[in-house]
């Protein structure tokens, strides 16, 4: 399998495919993957392994965990593919299983008591800072990696891919309040990390 930094750099995204054929490809892909055709499960990652990257590394906020993320969620998917199902597409799915080893990771910090300190001056210069990295386009990205690892988390997940506060608590083991939070602090050191 190639390096999904490579599919990054190639820009190996469903966005690069032409207009139509992605579904039918797709499909193929996945039929020829599920009867342990390799180079149809490479076209898969090709695919896909830009998204679940990029999903990966803003949860974690690094590079190294996205791209360990991003290997386990495609073996997790060569293990274990979907039936194909018509309103359910493999991209949803792969997001899923990201999300869901990002979160175990996130739960699995938590819980051997790494403390979030809350001393916003401290937070919004290391976020500032990431900001100021990625001018002269203060590219929110590089914002979003600079938060703490709960407000992140949480930011990601609600805010750019849409979960609920029910679901992030779920999926981190954090309380809803505590999700509500995070949204908030997060989009409080954002504004601060962003401004000129």
């Amino acid at each position: 399998m190639a390096s999904h930094a490579g599919a990054v750099r190639e820009g190996w995204t469903v966005s690069a495919l032409p207009a139509g054929g992605h579904d039918e490809q797709e499909e193929r892909l996945l039929a020829g993957a599920r009867a342990g055709d390799r180079s149809a499960f490479e076209g898969i990652y090709r695919l896909h392994a830009g998204r679940i990257y990029a999903i990966c590394q803003r949860l974690t906020g690094s590079a190294t965990e996205a791209e360990d993320l991003t290997q386990e969620t495609f073996l997790r998917a060569w293990q274990r593919l979907p039936e194909p199902e018509p309103d359910r597409r493999l991209g949803a799915w792969l997001r899923r299983v990201a999300v869901n080893l990002a979160c175990d990771g996130f739960r699995a910090r938590r819980s051997r008591g790494t403390p979030e300190l809350f001393d916003d001056r401290i937070e919004a210069r290391a976020v500032r800072q990431a900001g100021r990295a990625a001018q002269p386009r203060g590219d929110l990205d590089e914002a979003i990696l600079g938060l703490p690892d709960g407000a992140r988390t949480a930011f990601v997940l609600f805010d750019v891919y849409g979960y609920r506060h029910e679901e992030i608590a779920a999926l981190t083991g954090m309380a809803v309040g505590t999700s509500k939070a995070q949204v908030h602090r997060a989009r409080r050191l954002l504004r601060r990390a962003l401004e000129p």
